[in-house]
């Protein structure tokens, strides 16, 4: 498990990207392409605010 927050909310926005993807291939196959690019786009957003919010691992750079 991991430790402190930082490690949980980078799984979580992981987790969250991995989904998207698989929501978007799934999307795209099988329903709707145009729908599944559109939820394709989550996942660069979802990684971007992750980058975003969480402090780097190593801590700050100098």
């Amino acid at each position: 498990m991991p430790k402190d927050h930082n490690e949980r909310a980078r799984i979580l926005i992981l987790l969250a990207a991995f989904l998207s993807f698989l929501i978007s291939v799934g999307l795209y196959f099988l329903d709707d392409k145009t729908n599944g690019i559109f939820v394709g786009l989550w996942v660069p957003s979802i990684l971007a605010l992750g980058a975003l919010i969480l402090p780097p691992r190593g801590g700050p750079r100098r």
